[in-house]
């Protein structure tokens, strides 16, 4: 008797790209039929919110991050206080996704959406990858070229190799690659909490920034729309519904509210700690550099350079530190994020090393022909904020749909308050692009 022929292509999911692990599935499962108690009812969901936070403490928020700071002081805390709330509602939705549907925002977009359309989603998809991945991999080379004066382009090559290492971990498992993941995060939350501790800011001026919405002209106005635009990166939108779309599967209903429920704690939990970094980016940058005189103090190397001459070559040294761990881990990330992509458009994919190859190629590049690093940082986020729309607008569509979601299926009031996040940022994504090409 001949063996049953393997799936088609269509029934791949991000398993192939993150291959599974029995013990967590027990683990989910005890969980869901009441068997487990305190942190194991949770532990077992932890994870995918925190892959894609790595999204929102990239080299791209290291520069809009520093620049806010240094230039405005602590006047731009609310809108960074702002963007991570809204990162939260959005990548709930996108979490949610793949658990009420077993299937991810790109494979939802082909089956749902025109063949012309689905196509043109795929390009803008796989064009938005390739920028990020810039964004992330310049960000690796200068972390590199800042503490061991490596020059760029070797920086760079190195900067992939380390990506390499990551990506590995998936063949033991997703939870190594999540572990790995998360450990590089903590290695930026513990930089700046230790760059806060030295910045000492001033705790009245902190509250009044977090508290009381405010601008100080035209340019600060550019720049919060430009954190905001920043913030929600549409590959990790992709990425999110895959990481949960066959990772844990509810038998009905009530296990998939479960589920949702204990992804809302991973999401609150990721997207706070994100929160927690942007914002101590910020003070740091407000307390340290804001009003000192120092020239080019708003660049990533501007402050690499500045906390040596105020605070201390350790202080840079862990700030070079926390770039380069952020690098690596977005690099590897958007990797995935390029994967899902290709796998949900258009029913291919190609083993992620060659991709991630093939996708290091643009950054290279860039650090090949001498361009500044941080002025591509920023051409990266302009590029980046064209996607924005074409990521948000059917994620809101498909979350709102009763026939896809059933029981999950946003109601009115949450349809409403993601379908006006959404429509604030692309209007300011449009008034960013206008400003950049026009203003």
């Amino acid at each position: 008797m001949k063996p049953p022929p393997p799936p088609p292509a269509a029934e791949a999911t991000v398993e192939d790209v993150l291959p599974g692990e029995a013990a967590v599935a027990a683990a989910a499962r005890r969980s869901l039929e009441g068997r487990a108690r305190g942190i194991g009812r949770v532990w077992p969901f932890l994870g995918p919110a925190f892959v894609a936070a790595v999204a929102y403490i990239d080299p791209g928020n290291f520069a809009t991050n520093i620049a806010g700071g240094s230039k405005f002081g602590y006047l731009l805390l609310w809108v960074v206080l702002g963007a991570n709330l809204i990162a939260m509602v959005v990548q709930t939705q996108s979490a949610k996704l793949g658990i009420a549907t077993g299937k991810n925002l790109a494979e939802l977009c082909r089956e749902t959406f025109s063949f012309p359309a689905s196509i043109g989603l795929w390009i803008q998809a796989e064009l938005v990858a390739m920028a990020c991945d810039i964004a992330e991999v310049v960000g690796a080379a200068l972390g590199l070229n800042l503490l061991f004066g490596i020059p760029l382009f070797p920086a760079g090559l190195i900067a992939g190799a380390g990506a390499f290492a990551i990506l590995a971990l998936q063949q033991f498992g997703f939870r190594r690659l999540e572990a790995a993941v998360t450990a590089l995060v903590g290695v930026v939350v513990v930089s700046f909490l230790v760059e806060l501790f030295h910045a000492k800011p001033h705790a009245s001026s902190v509250a009044h920034g977090l508290l009381v919405p405010g601008f100080g002209g035209t340019e600060s106005v550019l720049l919060a729309t430009g954190i905001i635009g920043a913030t929600v990166m549409p590959h990790v939108i992709y990425l999110h519904s895959a990481l949960t779309q066959k990772r844990i599967v509810g038998r009905d209903d009530r296990e998939r509210y479960r589920i949702l429920r204990f992804e809302k704690i991973d999401v609150v939990i990721a997207m706070s700690i994100a929160g927690v970094v942007n914002l101590s980016m910020m003070m740091v940058a407000a307390s340290l550099f804001h009003g000192s005189g120092l020239a080019g103090i708003d660049t990533i190397e501007g402050a690499y350079d500045g906390l040596k001459s105020i605070v201390s070559p350790n202080a840079a040294a862990i700030f070079g530190v926390a770039l380069l761990a952020s690098g690596f881990a977005s690099s590897s990330v958007g990797t995935m994020a390029g994967q899902v992509v290709m796998q949900g458009f258009i029913q291919r994919r190609i083993p992620i090393f060659l991709r991630r190859a093939i996708t290091l190629a643009p950054a290279l590049v860039v650090l090949a022909i001498g361009l500044n690093p941080t002025d591509a940082l920023v051409a990266s986020q302009v590029v980046l904020s064209f996607g924005i729309p074409f990521a948000l607008v059917p994620l809101v569509m498909l979350t709102s749909n009763r026939k896809l979601m059933g029981a999950l299926a946003n109601p009115g009031w949450l349809s409403a308050l993601a379908g006006t996040l959404a429509g604030l940022i692309i209007a300011l994504n449009v008034f960013l692009l206008q400003q950049v090409f026009f203003g």
